[in-house]
This record gives C-alpha cells, structure tokens and sequence, in this order.
C-alpha cells in the first residue's frame, strides 16, 4: 500500500538556516514554500516551544487543527470523484483508512517529515502520534502559505500517486471488531456490541448504529449500511478512545474490579447439614 519513497534520502539535518529547511520542505512538498514561518511551526512539537511575546502559540497544535478540516476535504474530493460509482459507506471507509493516525504516521515516516520534526527527546520517544500530528499540521501550513490548489496537489500527486496506493488502501480489510474483542479477553473484560438504532435512509437505505459497552459502561458508537459495518467501526471508536482516554479505561477496570468482587463473595448463607424433622 505505500510505495518506496526516495526523499528521505535527500533531506538534509540540522538546518543550518532557512534555505537548508526550505529545501528540504520543497522536496517533500514538490514546489517551494512563499513563508517559511508556517512550516517552522508545523514543525515545532509543544514541547519544545513557549508562549510569544504577543499571546500566540508558536508550536504546531492550532495548525494540527486546521490541517485536520482541509485535509478530510481534500481526501473527500479525491476519493468522490476516483470511485463515481461507489457508495458513501465505501468512500467513508476509505477516506477513514486514508486519514487515520496509524496512515498519517506512516506517510510522515516515509516522506521524512518525522525526521525534521522539533521536540525534546523525552516527547519524541513517548508520543506515537508525533508524525501523523505533523504530517495534519503541514498541510495546515501548505492551506495558509499557498491555499486549498496547493493541498490538492500535495496530497493528490506527491502523497496519494506516488507514496500510496490508494487502490489497494481501499480494498484493505481492518477488522477492528477481532482487535477490539481480543485486547478485551486478554483483560477479561465483558464487552458488548448493541444495536441503539435503525432506520431507513431516503426511506430506502437501511442504516444501523451500534454502541459497545465494556463492564457496562457505554462506550462509543458507530454508524453502518449493515450491522456488521456499525460494529466495526463502533470498535475503531472505541479502540480509538481507549487509546486517548485514559480515566475512561481507568474506570473501566474499576468496574471490573467490582464485578469480580462481588462475583466471588457468597450470594447465600451456607444452609444447615439438618434435616427439617431435627
């Protein structure tokens, strides 16, 4: 699904200056930058920065964000007009398989992108998101240095024509439902996936959303063509918020600690070895 990339090869480190940096970015991007300033900031994690002089945030979270919105855009617009005849419950899941984190680390990985980005080492060797946040964050930056067309072709030629292969992305079978089942019965949780609602679409359509519930705590939802596609992708929520919520998962072995508590104190008194005439 990705293609070998021979840019990392020709990125150069430390920047000695701007022109060292913008050559770098410009082989990643395919045209060079108008103002490096964006792509400074794309490229500064939180924890190496401070707050400036006038307020403003100099690390790349608010970029991140914006990034974020254009490039589900972006993707959307490829994806719409490269599969016409396709269904929306295929382009969604095809557009979430595209911009999903574990992607958009690999893509920040393979353009060398993770390789210039700013952080302290403790940060670099404990965040696992550090590219794919990157990666969200450059295209904030491409938006605001050369505007929407610009994004476009980064993503369209220089990401999706020639790092991956969007093809078989598409055709890419993830079954978070079996992932999210086994870290359960590894932890011997009680896990439950439950169907909150049913409708037709367009009155025709039938559309099915499903919740999971762990120890009985609700859990995330998810929203299918089929029961089974509303189960997949309540698990990728959930496995998603697991990842990020950690008082969540905190609670929910708390729940499992009360369960297996109770389970294992007697429900009745021991009866009497009497019979009833003694």
């Amino acid at each position: 699904m990705f293609v070998k990339s021979n840019i990392l090869d020709r990125i150069r480190l430390p920047f000695r200056s701007d022109r060292e940096l913008v050559r770098s970015i410009s082989l990643i991007l395919g045209f060079y930058p108008h103002d490096i300033k964006y792509y400074k900031q794309a490229l500064a994690h939180k924890s190496m920065t401070r707050k400036g002089g006038t307020g403003g945030c100099e690390h790349n979270e608010r970029l991140e964000f914006l990034g974020d919105a254009v490039l589900e855009s972006i993707v959307s617009d490829i994806l719409y007009r490269r599969y016409s005849d396709r269904r929306e419950g295929f382009l969604t899941s095809t557009r979430s398989k595209l911009v999903q984190r574990d992607t958009l680390n690999k893509l920040a990985t393979e353009i060398g992108l993770e390789r210039l980005v700013r952080s302290n080492s403790h940060s670099m060797s404990h965040n696992s998101y550090m590219g794919g946040n990157a990666f969200e964050a450059l295209v904030g930056a491409i938006y605001l240095d050369r505007g929407y067309d610009a994004c476009m072709h980064f993503m369209r030629d220089r990401i999706l024509k020639a790092v991956i292969n969007i093809d078989k992305m598409a055709a890419k079978e993830v079954n978070f439902k079996s992932k999210l089942i086994e870290w359960a019965q590894k932890n011997k949780l009680q896990l439950e996936f439950r169907i909150i609602e049913e409708r037709r679409e367009n009155n025709s359509t039938p559309v099915f959303v499903s919740r999971t519930i762990i120890e009985g705590l609700d859990g995330e939802t998810g929203r299918g063509y089929s029961k089974k596609e509303s189960h997949q992708q309540a698990a990728k929520a959930t496995l998603q918020a697991l990842k990020q919520d950690k008082d969540w998962v905190r609670a929910i072995f708390d729940a499992k600690t009360l369960r297996t508590a109770e389970e294992e104190e007697p429900v009745a008194l021991v009866p009497e070895a009497t019979t009833e005439n003694q």
